[in-house]
C-alpha cells in the first residue's frame, strides 16, 4: 500500500511495533541472554574471589593456638611461665588454649598427631618455646616472633627452636597448597572438557575417563613437583593417590551438578571448591589463623581434606587420619550416586542401541 506521495505505508502484523513483552521474549530466545547473564556472573565471580581470598589470607589473625605445656597437674604453675603466657597472648591478641603433658615425649606426640601446635616447657629460670614449622608455618612464624620479643619484655630468657621444620624446597610450605590447588582445579575443568568434547560418553564412560585422567594428572602433578622441581621429597606413592582421588572428586562433583543443573554447573562447582574451599583449605594459611567457622567448614570440604592428607602424608608420617579420606571418599561417593541415579538428566550420552534394532 502507498500514501498519495507514493511512500510505503506498513499495515498488518508486519508494520505494528513490538510490545515490550515480545521483545524480552525475543531476547530471552537470542544468543544474547546467556551471554548477559555470563557477564553479571563472571563478574560477580570476580568479586568475590578476590574478597573470600583476601578476607582469609591477606592479615591472619590467630584467635586460639592449640598449645601443649609440659608440666603435671598437679605442678604448681612456674612465675616465668605465668608471666611468659600472659605476655604472648597479650603480643599475639589470642589466647593459647593450654593443654598439660606429663612428658615431653607426650607433648611431642601430640605435635606429631597435629593437636598441637607447639611446646611449652620451664627450663631453669627462662622458657622453652618448641614452634613446628610443618604443622603451619605461618603460626610457627608468628609464635617465634612474639616468643622472642615478650622475653625481652619480660626479662624471662627464651629459646626458640623449630622442632618440626618445613623442607629446604618449600619454605613458605606453600607447595603442598599448591599441588592440591592444581588436583582441585583440573579435576573440575577435566569434567568440563569432557562434557564439551567428550559430549557422547555414557556414564559408566564418564566415570572411568574422570578416573583415567585423575590418576594420569595426579601423577604428572607429583611428578613435576618432587622429581622435576625438588620443591617436596613426597611419598610419591601416597601423595599420588591422595592427589587422584582429589583430582577425581572434584571432576565427580561438577558432573553432579551438570546432571541436576546442566550448563550452569559451574556456579556451584566453582563456589564450593574455590571460593570456599581453598581458603579455608589450611593451605595458604594455617587452621588456628582462620576465622574460626572457615576453619571448622574446611576440613568437610574436599580442597581441604586435600590439604590435610597431603600434609600428614610428607611432614607427619605414621601419624595419617581416616577423616580426611573419609570425607574424600563421602563426597566421591555422593557424586557419583547423585549422576548415577539421574544420569537419564545428564547433558550427555548416546543410545546404543543397534541401528537396525528398529527394523522390523
Amino acid at each position: 500500500m502507498f500514501d498519495h506521495e507514493g511512500a510505503s505505508v506498513p499495515h498488518g502484523a508486519h508494520g505494528r511495533r513490538p510490545t515490550p513483552a515480545e521483545r524480552w521474549a525475543a531476547f530471552k530466545r537470542s544468543p544474547f541472554f546467556p551471554a548477559s547473564v555470563l557477564v553479571l556472573i563472571l563478574a560477580a565471580a570476580a568479586g568475590l574471589f578476590a574478597g573470600s581470598y583476601t578476607y582469609t589470607m591477606a592479615n591472619p589473625t590467630p584467635r586460639h593456638i592449640p598449645t601443649a605445656v609440659v608440666a603435671t597437674p598437679a605442678t604448681p604453675v612456674a612465675p616465668q611461665e605465668k608471666a611468659f603466657v600472659l605476655g604472648m597472648e597479650k603480643a599475639l591478641n589470642a589466647s593459647l588454649r593450654l593443654t598439660r603433658y606429663a612428658t615431653y615425649e607426650e607433648a611431642r606426640d601430640a605435635v606429631d598427631e597435629q593437636r598441637e601446635f607447639a611446646v611449652l616447657r620451664a627450663h631453669g629460670r627462662g622458657m622453652e618455646l618448641d614452634v613446628s614449622g610443618a604443622s603451619g608455618a605461618s603460626v610457627a612464624q608468628l609464635l617465634s616472633q612474639a616468643g622472642a620479643q615478650v622475653g625481652r619484655a619480660t626479662g624471662v630468657e627464651v629459646l626458640v627452636q623449630d622442632v618440626k621444620p618445613l623442607q629446604k624446597g618449600d619454605p613458605r610450605g606453600l607447595a603442598l597448597f599448591y599441588i592440591s590447588l592444581a588436583a582441585v582445579i583440573i579435576g573440575f575443568v577435566g569434567a568440563i572438557q569432557l562434557s564439551v568434547h567428550a559430549r557422547a560418553l555414557n556414564p559408566a564412560e564418564r566415570i572411568c575417563c574422570t578416573l583415567a585422567y585423575a590418576l594420569l594428572g595426579a601423577f604428572a602433578i607429583a611428578a613435576v613437583a618432587d622429581w622435576w622441581l625438588g620443591a617436596l621429597r613426597l611419598p610419591f606413592v601416597e601423595s599420588w593417590l591422595i592427589l587422584a582421588l582429589t583430582m577425581f572428586t572434584s571432576g565427580m562433583v561438577f558432573t553432579m551438578f551438570n546432571t541436576l543443573i546442566g550448563r550452569w554447573a559451574m556456579i556451584p562447582t566453582w563456589g564450593l571448591m574455590v571460593l570456599l574451599g581453598n581458603p579455608s583449605s589450611g593451605g595458604a594459611v594455617s587452621w588456628p589463623l582462620l576465622p574460626s567457622v572457615l576453619g571448622s567448614i574446611g576440613r568437610w570440604l574436599p580442597p581441604g581434606a586435600s590439604v590435610n592428607a597431603q600434609h600428614t602424608a610428607v611432614y607427619f608420617r605414621g601419624h595419617q587420619h581416616l577423616f580426611p579420606f573419609l570425607v574424600l571418599a563421602g563426597w566421591s561417593a555422593l557424586a557419583c550416586t547423585v549422576f548415577w541415579v539421574w544420569r537419564h538428566r545428564h547433558p550427555g550420552g548416546r543410545d546404543l542401541a543397534p541401528a537396525h534394532a528398529a527394523d522390523g
